[in-house]
């Protein structure tokens, strides 16, 4: 095959690149250096973002089965070893390299997080009897379309796959038309959406039907919120809203923003922890939106009221808002469609006469947060089965020429 004789061709250069004082990431992923200890799994995600979003499965199955993992890069390593994991930069797709790894670590299953088709990988995984699935897999239209051109490679690939979870219902089409057998499929799961889903959920309360909550807002939404919420507060003055910015730098600009409007204020990067009762809390810090999140009943999602594409709704959704957007949610189109059409969020239009309702109505705007959560569970799908059927993977003997089962 050409991609074996280019393989080779590319060890042979990066060996000799290495021995004369390659750096320590390419010894590594030549597997000179740093070599893995026995597992029954073998785990590979490219970087922090895919890591994080499987860690549940992760974690469940390393409480199971001796499991090492890779990474494309450092920081995903460093972030698995701080998980306590055997952890290591994945080896290149190289002949070599691909069998030092796996005459060291000897795993009866493959797993690969959401997306990555490496052809030689593929095949000497089979060749040792390795099972191999893929776990919250994704494939674009533009992604498909170019493996599509190159069916002698992708179909063997998807062949030898004998579980794949797919992330959505796109996706799990596009594989099986690219050549996934029916037989591999497990229920789709979205693996971003495990830790929002698994996310405790507050208590209803009178004290949460007060607050409204404006989320990750930009540069011109702050005055249409705030001017909403004057008016509103004229005729309900127990109400309280919470302003966090998605860039806290922009604190003093909104806080002179709101003393505009003579309503009253607190900064969290003072030390507040609440707004005065009919006032505001300038949420003008970082990595505390859970927070915030859990205190409020309403919730306006940021970057949506204006033209940035609106930011995730799955974070307020699992803990129970009631969700209000503006028409800019390019970013999330499949996300708001799903939980508009579940009355779980609706349009800012109007936003005071938005938020009067769903102020005046708690019992509606706990039903849409109910809805929304109800959304997001669905969506994020069930790791049990998952875990279940890779359990079984990883138990099961292996051998030659069963990378097809």
């Amino acid at each position: 095959m050409i991609y074996d004789a280019t393989t080779r061709i590319a060890e042979a250069a990066l060996c000799l690149r290495a021995r004369l004082g390659g750096s320590r990431a390419l010894r590594e992923r030549l597997v000179y250096t740093g070599a893995p200890g026995p597992a029954a799994i073998w785990l590979h995600a490219a970087s922090v973002g895919e890591l994080t979003s499987a860690r549940v499965v992760i974690e469940a199955l390393a409480a199971r089965h001796p499991l090492t993992v890779t990474t494309n890069s450092e920081t995903g390593r460093a972030l698995a070893q701080d998980w306590g994991l055997p952890a290591r930069l994945a080896p290149l797709d190289l002949p070599g390299a691909l069998t030092r790894f796996l005459d060291a670590a000897r795993p009866t299953l493959a797993i690969t997080v959401e997306g990555e088709f490496w052809p030689l990988r593929s095949r000497l995984l089979a060749e040792r009897g390795i099972r191999q699935a893929m776990i919250g897999a994704r494939m674009s239209e533009r992604s498909a379309g170019t493996w599509a051109r190159f069916p002698r490679i992708i179909e063997p690939m998807l062949g030898r796959v004998a579980a794949l979870s797919a992330q959505d219902q796109g996706s799990e089409a596009r594989l099986l038309n690219l050549g996934l057998p029916h037989r591999a499929l497990l229920p789709r799961l979205d693996l971003k959406l495990l830790a929002p889903a698994a996310q405790p959920v507050p208590p209803d309360s009178a004290a949460r039907d007060r607050v409204i909550l404006a989320a990750s807002t930009h540069e011109g939404e702050d005055g249409p919120v705030l001017d909403a919420f004057a008016a509103l507060r004229d005729a309900r003055p127990d109400l309280r809203l919470i302003l966090a910015p998605r860039h806290p730098d922009r604190g003093d600009a909104i806080a002179a923003l709101i003393a505009a409007r003579g309503l009253s204020f607190a900064r969290r990067s003072a030390g507040a922890d609440d707004a005065p009762s009919g006032g505001v809390l300038l949420a003008d810090t970082l990595g505390e939106m859970a927070r915030w999140y859990a205190r409020a009943g309403i919730c306006i999602i940021g970057g949506s009221l204006q033209d940035h594409g609106g930011h995730t709704p799955w974070e307020p959704a699992a803990h129970g808002c009631a969700l209000i957007h503006g028409p800019h949610v390019g970013n999330f189109v499949e996300a708001f469609d799903a939980l508009d059409g579940h009355g779980a969020a609706r349009p800012a239009g109007d936003l005071m006469a938005t938020l009067s309702r769903l102020t005046d109505t708690p019992d509606e705007a706990r039903a849409m947060g109910r809805a929304a959560r109800a959304v997001l569970v669905d969506r994020a799908g069930d790791p049990a089965a998952l875990i279940a059927r890779l359990d079984d993977l990883a138990r099961a003997p292996g051998g030659p020429d069963i990378g097809i089962i």
